[in-house]
């Protein structure tokens, strides 16, 4: 899993048909102090994220153990929002 920051959206007309109906986020990955790594990736949203919110999200093979993404051709989903963190017991991110 991967901490990361929404920061916008892809709209895609024509796709593979089981990618219908899947919302697509562009995240920017996050390191362990919530500064921006610079690193991005287009994932489906599984959980109704929205920009701004800071996500964690799974890729690679993982990417594809959610219900919503099962067996589909998607390398990332954003799997959960994140309400905050802590890095030896200092918050590091509240929502």
């Amino acid at each position: 899993m991967n901490l990361g920051r929404v920061v916008g959206t892809v709209v895609a007309s024509r796709k593979e048909p089981s990618m219908e109906g899947m919302k697509l986020l562009v995240v920017r990955r996050l390191g362990i102090d919530d500064a921006e790594t610079g690193d991005y990736v287009v994932a489906v949203d599984a959980v109704g994220a929205g920009v701004g919110e800071v996500v964690l999200y799974a890729s690679g093979s993982s990417a594809r153990q959610t219900e919503l993404t099962r067996d589909r051709p998607c390398d990332a989903v954003v799997m959960a929002i994140v309400d905050t963190w802590e890095v030896d017991g200092t918050t590091v991110y509240r929502k």
